[in-house]
């Protein structure tokens, strides 16, 4: 049983598999979550779970430590290439066309100071490069490199290739029972009641 909070490491991405980490975290921080502290885009939360549920028993504990796994997966591969998990989404996110500055902060649920100093590293490094938008003279767009392209690559190929190790081991039918699921829990979140009758 637990008798103290248990502090939680959760890290936003807009990818859809992940979308219900970004729900639980808006549902549970207005109810009896404290924020702790924010460092290099991850959000540490302190969580006080009910006497008599053990974590293991909660739904998000599964969901949490999954992409923490998948977080330090990724980074590991990034790291070969000098970069992070971070800077390899945003690449996912930018468009040939070139994307809004303003667009992708919402795409990976970022505060826009935390992609700011995200996009201002990438672009010191050559990744990245701003450029004001023809049709919108107040909108900056982001276009990639040459090397941002490359990075791109390796980044998409990072996330196929760990997707296809999952469905190679992983029935498509379990995976279909999984991501609906997921999808609901994601409702249940969306409807913004859970607390009503319980703590209005």
């Amino acid at each position: 049983m637990l008798n103290r909070p248990i502090v939680a490491q959760y890290y936003f991405t807009k990818k859809p598999f992940f979308s219900i980490i970004l729900a639980l975290m808006r549902c549970m921080h207005n109810i009896f979550c404290c924020l702790v502290c924010t460092h290099n885009n991850l959000f540490y939360i302190r969580i006080p779970f009910r006497v008599g549920m053990t974590k293991e028993e909660t739904v998000d504990y599964h969901i949490r430590s999954a992409w923490l796994a998948i977080a330090r997966m990724y980074n590991q591969q990034a790291v070969k290439h000098n970069a992070t998990m971070a800077e390899g989404f945003v690449l996912l996110n930018i468009d040939e066309a070139g994307t809004p500055a303003t667009k992708i902060a919402p795409l990976m649920g970022l505060e826009p100071r935390s992609l700011t100093r995200l996009l201002k590293s990438m672009e010191e490094r050559g990744a990245i490069y701003r450029k004001v938008d023809d049709s919108d003279k107040r909108s900056v767009r982001i276009f990639l490199t040459e090397e941002g392209k490359k990075a791109r690559s390796r980044s998409r190929d990072t996330v196929l290739r760990f997707n296809e190790v999952v469905r190679e081991e992983i029935p498509q039918e379990r995976l279909n029972v999984f991501f609906e699921v997921i999808q609901n829990i994601n409702k249940i979140i969306e409807r913004n009641n859970i607390y009503e009758q319980t703590y209005g």
